[in-house]
């Protein structure tokens, strides 16, 4: 299976890889998008360090939302589990299950 390169200083076309369906993408999107869901918890679940995760929201978000995320990312400390309170000692809800790359709410 031929293997897509993720980092591109300016990729033209959304990451994506083959494995991925379209909810798949949408979760990293939303996971992205949380103030308090940690990177570590998107490289956990679907293998995209921080810097992967930021060309693939710039590869699929509109310009203008894309510097909004940065803007609001670079505000938070939860989004790196590092920064964290050390109060906090998981990055998923109680209530959820992580199976693998997927997450199933119960």
């Amino acid at each position: 299976m031929e293997k897509i390169a993720l980092i591109n200083p300016r990729p033209a076309e959304p990451i994506l890889r083959p494995e991925w369906e379209e909810k798949d993408r949408d979760r990293i999107i939303e996971m992205a998008w949380e103030d308090r869901t940690p990177f570590e918890a998107i490289e956990f679940q679907f293998g995209l360090s921080e810097k992967e995760v930021i060309e693939f929201m710039r590869a699929n978000s509109k310009p203008s939302s894309f510097r909004m995320w940065r803007k609001r990312m670079a505000s938070r400390k939860t989004k790196h589990a590092v920064l964290r309170s050390t109060d906090v000692i998981r990055f998923k809800c109680s209530r959820q299950k992580i199976s693998g790359n997927k997450i199933s709410k119960r």
